[in-house]
């Protein structure tokens, strides 16, 4: 096992989540105890050794990093700092991903590649850590997938080596909303080494639905089996309003069960098989009046008032996705007739005449006719445009803001979209204003301009316009919620003892 077990010098506490399963909620419990720490007065920041996700943000300075780790750092009221997630996987295909290492990008690598990497990568792993810790008095962390996986322990640096580095307590949570929570935890223990178990300070049962009380019976059991409390029971926490971590609720119809019953104005997502950044859509769940819903065919398309086209982490294979499965055709028809169609970065990128590969950054070095809604030519290259920006969308007047992250270069004709610091363009707009795409993530985050993109679609289709911001797309009421409910539901005074805090 060529894993030490070398531990960080830094002595700052450390309290790390770590989950029977993947998303059995370990990115939100840390949010939630980053939010609880921050209120009770400490300087608290989250820390992620690895990650793997399509979604990703761009840091103040330029570097990329998983956009859980983001969102915890909004709990504590800090800046995402790329320290928090040294390493993010970002998978571009079924066997590989690209690795990301301090916020750049290192190589594209295979399952194999990567294994063999890992000793180095734990290495930077350690030192940002104790470059974050160094700065704050309290670390909470957050596990990936399971520590019991048997045939991912021995070069783990995400679970237990890196709780026992930091000398972190550990908390294993379990969803009972799946079944089977108790069973898990026990079955955790067993394939769990001597040294693992004497990390783990107890368990949080997660996603409660009913009377606590029923539970009193299996909760002593798992004290007397295990020996170790159950530190927490938390509720089901519906409509919380924080970003998803990642694909797994995405695609599994989060956007259909949130929208069920919203008929104003009908938005259709196109779901590529290598979308990224997803969340640049979810404000639209907030919104009153819009339903918007996933679309993987052609016949599943209809005729909606706009056509979202998202980002993409193989924006070459996604756009042969499209030709081949009668999209491309289906969504060039209905442009045709005045539907209105957006891309956002790859998207962006797929609504342009050709995609250039002469690098091979996605492809054998193919040239790929796109869509041609719009008079671009976008040619990849291997650096990686990495930048936050804001300025004034044109059409509108509405002041947005967001970040890039793309490979290559897109140029052409078309009116600007977007009016940037430096004369700097990120998107264009046709002469009707119906077609338009952008490089800027998170534009339609800016509540005042999302809502002017509905009203227009309620216009063009014979609706009254609402004239006023119906949702709030604030994070800071949903945070202080959520810690709210789970400084209710777990055992803080214990929480605090393991910590060493008074």
């Amino acid at each position: 096992m060529w894993l030490t077990d070398k531990q960080t010098s830094i002595s700052t506490p450390a309290l790390m989540f770590q989950g029977t399963c993947s998303n059995a909620g370990k990115s939100i419990l840390t949010a939630a105890m980053c939010r609880i720490l921050l209120q009770d007065g400490l300087a608290v920041a989250p820390f992620k050794a690895q990650n793997m996700s399509l979604n990703s943000y761009v840091t103040h300075g330029g570097e990329e990093m998983g956009r859980a780790q983001v969102v915890q750092a909004q709990a504590a009221r800090l800046d995402p700092d790329v320290r928090m997630n040294p390493v993010l996987l970002k998978p571009s295909s079924d066997t590989g991903s690209q690795v990301i290492v301090m916020g750049r990008p290192v190589a594209n690598m295979s399952v194999t590649d990567y294994f063999n990497y890992k000793p180095e990568a734990f290495a930077r792993v350690q030192e940002a850590y104790d470059s974050l810790a160094a700065e704050h008095q309290v670390i909470v962390m957050e596990g990936a997938g399971s520590p019991a996986e048997v045939n991912l322990k021995h070069h783990d640096i995400v679970n237990m080596p890196m709780a026992r580095y930091a000398g972190a307590k550990v908390l294993l949570v379990g969803d009972i909303d799946r079944g089977g929570v108790f069973a898990s935890f026990v079955g955790t223990m067993e394939i769990l080494d001597q040294w693992e178990r004497d990390l783990l300070a107890g368990f949080v049962v997660n996603r409660f639905r009913g009377q606590k009380s029923l539970l009193d019976d299996a909760l002593r059991y798992m004290t007397e089996k295990t020996g170790r409390p159950v530190l927490g029971v938390v509720d089901y926490l519906a409509d919380l309003g924080l970003p998803e971590e990642d694909s797994v609720s995405f695609k599994n119809g989060f956007f259909d069960q949130q929208c069920r019953g919203r008929t104003d104005v009908d938005l259709a997502l196109i779901d590529l098989p290598h979308i990224s950044n997803f969340t640049d859509f979810e404000p639209f769940l907030a919104e009153p009046d819009v339903r918007i819903r996933l679309v993987k065919k052609a016949a599943d398309l209809g005729r909606p008032q706009a056509i979202l086209l998202p980002g993409s982490k193989n924006v070459v294979a996604d756009l042969r996705y499209l030709q081949e499965n009668g999209l491309a055709e289906a969504i060039g028809a209905l442009a045709g007739q005045g539907v209105e169609v957006v891309g956002i970065c790859g998207g962006f990128q797929i609504m342009g005449s050709t995609i250039a590969d002469p690098h091979r950054i996605e492809s054998a070095g193919d040239n790929v006719a796109g869509l041609a809604l719009l008079d671009i030519v976008t040619t990849l290259a291997p650096e990686k445009t990495l930048t936050l920006k804001s300025g004034r969308h044109l059409p509108s007047g509405c002041q947005v803001r967001g970040y890039e992250i793309h490979h290559g270069l897109s140029v052409g004709s078309g009116l600007p979209l977007l009016e940037l610091a430096a004369d700097e363009q990120a998107g264009v707009v046709t002469d009707d204003g119906l077609l338009w795409g952008s490089y800027l993530h998170g534009i339609f985050d800016s509540d005042p301009f999302r809502r002017w993109f509905i009203d227009r679609l309620r216009v063009r289709h014979g609706l009254a316009p609402l004239g006023r911001v119906q949702a709030c797309y604030d994070l800071e009421p949903a945070f202080d919620r959520l810690a709210a409910a789970v400084r209710q539901q777990m055992d803080m005074a214990k929480i605090y003892a393991l910590l060493g805090l008074s």
